[in-house]
Parts: structure tokens; sequence; C-alpha cells
């Protein structure tokens, strides 16, 4: 029987299974013939929870039979399944009792997060966002079992672009020298976010390929199928091909580390997907299996836009197009970016620009299309960018290197050791600055201003609109040092963009509006915050409130703020970042050092001390963390009236 599931229309509700699964033992529980219809019913129920809510949906269809099969073979929690960056975990949630109202609620307020959590269920044993984490962590898991004399199974399950990140290759040249007992599953799709690039993709596309191997493969397999008692035979072949494959295949990149390697195998064939796996967990050694996968089995719109639909924004289900927002939209930052860097590039062949697997995602498709020669996709490997980056610079090359904020935390010790130590000009622009609301706390880009702020030498700012941000771009370019801009996903403000964009004054702040009670200092997103923030303190409360639009957390403009020091009892600090050493941090430290801090309060507005979770909006998340219209007010309002006191109080 092959096992192997495909699209098919939904089964009636009465006969349904995925509603009487509240565990894997429910799933150990299913006849063999039954598993297709599951296989199909995860497919349906995936699909009509993204197409509504977004998600990650091509990684998850990809993987509805191999993580089927892994809970067949083995027992969470207690044993350990270490999903890399847990994209492709929504199936593993639907069998581990997290279906019904609680997934349809994926990435919503109250709702099952986007990614593993250990605080969201004891079968996650190990959160991530990052890709390239599962093989250390699961190899950790292994050790400490060791340590203890336990004998739980750990299974890594590593997406085939998890091994073109160092950290993966590191803690694969420590597997063997750690632990004697560990599966390692490799799901290769060929795609991490855009296409896999550089030689490990190229090196397993060869694996996978290997024309003497697979035909030699499938014709014995139907040659000792078709005899008298073909399953006994097929299993005697199966393990004589176990033993003896270097005589089709050399001997693979991973047995060099010292792993036994399985594989190819059909990531959609349930017979062969259990067989194997529960070969690997009966191993005495450290284990590979390679499993080719098809990212977006069973959506035709994944499979044919497979970038698309790795992350994707809610779609119709039929035809795959994207639900659009309001007419007028504003175009996203990320686009800004990218058409921006086309022009720059196109004026200036020094301008070149980098991604590490995310091209669409920075908006950096506009220079691959238009400028290939000035693109550089190296790949999920964010430490390698920045130094290439840094190698390109010394050069005389301006390289400007898109990450996301939580992404760019990955090359922290380049930043500072290569880049910055050294003053190369090279240009970090940061999207995903602030919050990705649905993703949570992996994605969100609250800390790149306390992180890099502390960084000699560099020059830190977030524009208020896209008009500003393209200006900031030049500005950067035509810096002597490291420039680092932020801003946010999503859509701009619908500013009317400048013909020809401005260089900047570096650390000149922009006065918006006087006031002689409060001034509020805005950096980025939160400066049309501030506005409306003053605009209902004057309603209200019959204040005069000043707001200045920051734009330089380094240098800040300690001229400008000194002056408004002098003259009013309190300045309010509005960012989208953590406060612990953010920007109001930076504000109370200048007027410190000045002497200023006696005379003038400083209320800092911003993210609390902690990580923040997902919810379906960034409005949901500003009111669950005290930063809601009401709460900036009547934080405002409430120091206000206590600094009043006590100047009262003094006087009297």
């Amino acid at each position: 029987m092959n096992t192997s599931a495909d699209s098919s229309a939904p089964r009636p509700a009465s006969r349904r299974l995925l509603p009487i699964i509240k565990g894997p033992a429910d799933v150990k529980a299913l006849d063999p013939d039954q598993l297709p219809q599951l296989a199909q019913e995860i497919r349906d129920e995936i699909i009509a929870v993204t197409s509504q809510n977004g998600g990650h949906v091509g990684p998850n269809l990809g993987v509805v039979e191999l993580t089927i099969a892994l809970h067949r073979v083995f027992s969470t929690p207690a044993d350990k399944f270490v999903f890399d960056v847990a994209h492709q975990g929504y199936v593993h949630k639907l069998l581990t009792g997290r279906g019904g109202e609680f997934f349809r609620g994926l990435r919503q307020t109250g709702g099952a997060s986007g990614f593993l959590n250990r605080s969201e269920s004891d079968h996650d044993s190990f959160g991530a966002g990052h890709a390239g984490t599962a093989l250390s962590a699961a190899l950790g898991m292994a050790t400490a079992r060791d340590l203890k004399g336990s004998n739980e199974h750990v299974v890594a399950l590593c997406g085939d672009a998890a091994f073109t990140c160092g950290v993966t290759l590191e803690a694969l040249n420590n597997v063997v020298s750690s632990t004697k007992r560990l599966v390692v599953i490799l799901n290769d799709n060929e795609w991490s976010i855009a296409k896999n690039v550089g030689a490990i993709a190229k090196y397993l596309t060869r694996l996978s390929t290997n024309r003497t191997y697979n035909k030699v493969h499938s014709d014995l397999e139907k040659f000792f199928t078709s005899l008298p008692g073909g399953p006994d035979m097929h299993r005697m072949w199966t393990k004589w091909k176990r033993e003896t494959k270097d005589f089709f295949v050399e001997s693979s990149l991973f047995e060099k580390f010292g792993l036994r390697y399985i594989g190819p195998i059909d990531g959609h064939n349930l017979d062969e997907l259990i067989r194997d796996l529960e070969f690997a967990r009966d191993c005495d050694t450290p284990i590979l299996l390679h499993v080719i996968t098809k990212k977006g089995k069973g959506l035709d719109a994944a499979i044919n836009s497979p970038e698309k639909f790795h992350g994707a924004s809610p779609y119709d289900p039929l035809t795959g197009e994207s639900k659009k927002g309001p007419p007028g939209t504003p175009p996203n930052y990320q686009d800004v970016f990218g058409k921006a860097l086309v022009r720059f590039a196109a004026a200036d062949k020094r301008i070149v620009g980098i991604t590490g697997a995310m091209p669409s995602g920075t908006g950096l498709t506009h220079l691959a299309k238009e400028l290939p020669g000035q693109f550089f996709d190296v790949g999920i490997a964010e430490e390698h960018a920045v130094l290439f980056a840094a190698g390109l610079a010394t050069q005389g090359i301006r390289p400007v290197v898109a990450i996301y904020s939580t992404f760019l935390q990955r090359a922290y010790d380049q930043i500072i050791h290569d880049v910055a130590l050294q003053n190369l000009p090279v240009t970090f622009c940061m999207d995903r600055a602030g919050l990705s609301a649905n993703d949570g706390a992996t994605h969100h880009g609250l800390f790149d201003v306390s992180y890099l702020r502390c960084v000699p030498g560099i020059t830190l700012m977030q524009p208020k609109d896209e008009d500003e941000l393209v200006d900031m771009m030049r500005t950067s370019l035509q810096l002597d040092g490291p420039g680092f801009i932020r801003y946010p996903r999503g859509a701009g403000t619908g500013v009317t963009m400048k013909e020809t964009p401005a260089v900047i004054p570096v650390g000149k702040a922009e006065v918006l509006r006087e006031g002689s009670d409060i001034v509020i200092w805005a950096l980025g997103t939160m400066v049309a915050d501030a506005l409306e923030l003053a605009d209902r303190l004057a309603r209200e409360n019959g204040l005069s409130v000043g707001v200045v639009n920051a734009r330089f957390v380094k240098p800040l403009d300690r001229d400008l703020l000194l002056a408004q020091a002098a003259g009013v009892p309190l300045i309010v600090t509005l960012e989208d970042n953590v406060v612990t050493g953010g920007f109001g941090t930076a504000v109370l430290e200048a007027l410190q050092s000045c002497g200023v801090d006696a005379t003038c309060e400083v209320e800092r507005l911003g993210w609390p001390d902690k990580f923040v979770d997902h919810a379906s909006s960034v409005a949901d998340l500003r009111a669950l963390n005290g930063l809601s219209p009401d709460d900036l007010h009547r934080r405002v309002v409430e120091r206000w009236r206590n600094r009043q006191h006590a100047d009262l109080t003094a006087d009297v």
C-alpha cells in the first residue's frame, strides 16, 4: 500500500479525523489507511486558516506527511522535536492538541503562535524564529540526555537552507564528539524564503538528483515488490540498500562529519517515511535522513509562487491572490526603499545591495531585476553578509545591507568588530524595526536602538515617513562611516515624495511644533502619535506642547535638546523600541551630562522591559502594553501634574 497523500476534495464532516486528534496518541491509533485522509484534512485546515490570517503556508503544506510520520514513530513530549525556525510547525500544533478554535486564531490575539513556543505546549521543546538553530539546540538536548542517563529520542528538523547558516555547520562539526545518538531530518525543498543559493544548495541538489542512484533505487524497488513475498523481499532490499549505498553514491558530506546518511527519501510517501524513521529511531549512531518535499504541496498557488507563500498575507484560497487593502493604500516601506536603491545604484555603480535570503521581504527584488550585477543574495548568513559588505567597503564599494532588525542581531559582532571599528562606509537598512505583530517576539524589531546606540562612530536614524526614508538613504550613502536606518513593516504614510532626495544635516532634529509647557521628542513612526497626543493635551488639558521629529538617535541633536530643556519643565520621549537603553535613555544621558536633568524632567514612553507576544494588530499590542493613545495621554498628564505639584511644594 502506498499511502502518499495527494490533493482531493475535503471529506464529509461526519467522517472527519482531525477533530478527534487531541494528541500524538490519537495519531498512533489511526489505521494506516486513514493517514492520507488525515493529511488532506490538515492541508485543508492550514489553507483555510492562513487564507484568513496569513502565515507560513508553503513550509507547512510541504511537511504534512513528514510530521504525521514523526508522530507515528516517536512520542512527544518525552521525545524531543526541534524544528528549525518553526516555519513548518503548524502540523505539529494540530497533532498535539492545539487544533480547533485555538488554531483558527493563529497569529491573532489570544490564538496560537505562528512559531513553536515553550510556554504554549509541552510538546514544543524549543522555540525559535531565526534559521539555523535546530541542530545546535538538539545536540544540546541529546548531550543532556546522555549526561542524565535517560533514553528519550531527540530529532532535529532542519530545512535545507539551514545548512547555509554558519551555526548549523558549527553544530555539525560537533555532533559525533558530543553524542552517540541523534536523529537529524534534512527537509530538502530547495527553498528557504527565496530560492536557495550557494554551494551547499547545489550539493544537495546533486545528492537528490543523482541519476545512477535513483534509477537503481527505483528499478530494484519495483523488482523486489513484484516477487512472491514482495513486502518481505522489499524490506530486505531496503536494509541492503542502506548498507551498500556508497556503491552507487560517493560518501556524503554528512558522513564526512560522522553522521550516517540515509536518502533521498520521498517526503510525501508515508510508508517510506515511517520505515526510515523507525530505522533512524533504532540506530546507535547519529543519523541524517535526507527527505525531499514539495514546498506548498496541496495548493497550486503556493507551488507556483513559493517565495510569496513562504510567509503570506491573507489570500483567496481558490486563486491565491492576496487580499487587497483599502483603495489608495500607500506603498510599503520596503518597496520605497527598493525602488530608491535602484535609482541610487543606477547613478553610482559603486552602490550594491546585499540580502540574506530575503530579496522580496526587503524590497531588493527591484535591484535584482533592474541591476542584477549590483545585487547579492548570500543566503541565510547574516554574519557573512555584514563581513562581506565590510570587505567590499575597504575597496571603495558602497554596500547597502538590507536585513530585518531582528535578524541583524545575529551579526552584532561583525557590526562592531568588522564595520564600526574600522569606520567602514556600510549602510544598513533595517526593515521591520518596531513590531511584526502577527509573528511575535522572535520577529519584533524592538532592540536595535538599544544595541546600536552604544557602538562608537555610527550614525543611527529613523524617518517619520517614506519621503524622509529616501532622504536618509541619500544621506547615509555620503557618510564616511557606518550608517543605520530603521523603518517599520508595512505601508508608509502616503506622503508626497520629492523628485530629488535631500541630504539631511547629520545629527539635526526637525521642530514640527513649538510648545512652552511640554516638548515631545518622537522617533520615526511615533511622530504621528506625538502630533495627535499634542493636539489632545492642548484640547483637553490646555497645555502648550511642542513636537520634535528626532530623526537621529546618534548623534543626538544636543544643541536643540538643551535649548528646549532650558525653557520647558517636561520633555517626553516617544519611541518604537524598548525603553531600556533606548532613545529616551539617550536624552536622559545628554541632559545629565550637561547638568540640566535637575531642572527638566523626562518621561520616557516606549516598549516595556519584556518580550512582547504576538497579536492581531499593532494597536492590540500597544493596548496590551500601556502604549494606546489613552495610555500615552494618561501617563503624560500624570507626569505633568506630579511636576506641577512638586513645583508648588517647593515654592511653599
